[in-house]
């Protein structure tokens, strides 16, 4: 090979390096950018008003000024919250049903069903649970209170049935799809010689998926799962369709919520003539990424923990 060629070969191979390097860097640079063009909308508010008392304020009544963030941010993280605990369960059990137990012909005729789960766009969705799941909410809710009032969790004053759990059930329906395909396929990925050799050894079909599949998807399945907690963080038209959208701090799974993605979707475009009105949505919009950014890498953390005293 003469050495104009193999100078030639070395300048795409670095040209390649580089175009990739590129490629990985970019989401980095995206959300930065997004992150710094975001806090700088924001900061007319930000060092005009304490932030004590936008975080910590509980009154949103911009105009008179007053600009508490506290019922939108515990909104939306109670609202993902109820959404997870009723969506991670059931969506897990189902992947290890497909994955180890259903025949080929099941997973077959499922795997096109959760992609149009996944295609149904939010706003159907937010009519569904305003036709089905509101109803159904209002009319268990005394019911639930009556046997478990003594919780306040439990306690139930708002007689429309639009709520943190009205809001919490349409996102878990819809953030179902994601986290049993996700988990799917990763428990898919699992060699089968690790199923023959536990099986081989006398376990039941259930202890090889406990002891043998499980420990190896871990990281697989908590993925699935920030996944599916990242598209509940974000989601706006179906949750704001069902959750109320009153400001007020809910202690209740039963009390009306307004989650940060309703706030900046209801209001944004409109009164942009009251002052700051336009930066404390776009502090609203700050303060979302900023979740969804600690969540991820706090999950990431939390999973490499895991693994390094698994490891151990």
């Amino acid at each position: 090979m003469s050495e104009s060629s193999l100078s030639f070969r070395r300048s795409k191979d670095r040209l390649a390096r580089r175009f990739f390097w590129f490629l990985a860097a970019l989401p980095i640079v995206l959300v930065t950018a997004i992150l710094v063009l975001l806090f700088l909308r924001a900061w007319p508010i930000l060092h005009t008003k304490p932030l004590a008392e936008l975080f910590g304020g509980r009154v949103w009544l911009p105009n008179k000024g007053q600009f508490g963030f506290l019922p939108f941010i515990v909104g939306t993280v109670w609202v993902t919250i109820v959404a997870m605990v009723i969506a991670v369960p059931p969506c897990i059990l189902t992947a290890i049903f497909l994955a180890e137990y259903a025949g080929p012909r099941l997973q077959t005729m499922m795997k096109p069903l959760l992609d149009l789960l996944a295609a149904i766009p939010s706003v159907v969705y937010g009519v569904w649970g305003m036709l089905m799941i509101v109803p159904l909410v209002q009319s268990i809710g005394p019911r639930i209170s009556n046997v478990l009032g003594v919780l306040p969790i439990f306690k139930s004053h708002n007689p429309t049935g639009f709520s943190v759990l009205a809001g919490g059930i349409v996102l878990a329906v819809m953030i179902a799809p994601f986290i049993i395909a996700v988990t799917y396929e990763v428990l898919r990925t699992v060699p089968s010689g690790y199923r023959e050799a536990s099986l081989a050894v006398g376990a039941t079909k259930w202890e090889t998926v406990r002891y043998a599949v499980l420990p190896q998807t871990l990281s697989g399945i908590v993925a699935g799962s920030v996944l599916g907690a990242s598209r509940a963080l974000g989601e706006t038209m179906a949750v704001l369709m069902v959750v109320g959208n009153v400001p007020k701090v809910s202690l209740s799974i039963f009390d009306p919520a307004y989650p940060l993605p309703a706030l900046i979707a209801n209001n944004y475009g409109e009164m942009m003539s009251i002052p700051l009105y336009d930066a404390a949505l776009m502090t609203a919009a700050l303060i979302l990424l900023v979740i969804v950014v600690l969540f991820n890498i706090s999950s990431t953390i939390f999973l490499r923990s895991i693994l390094g005293k698994a490891r151990l």
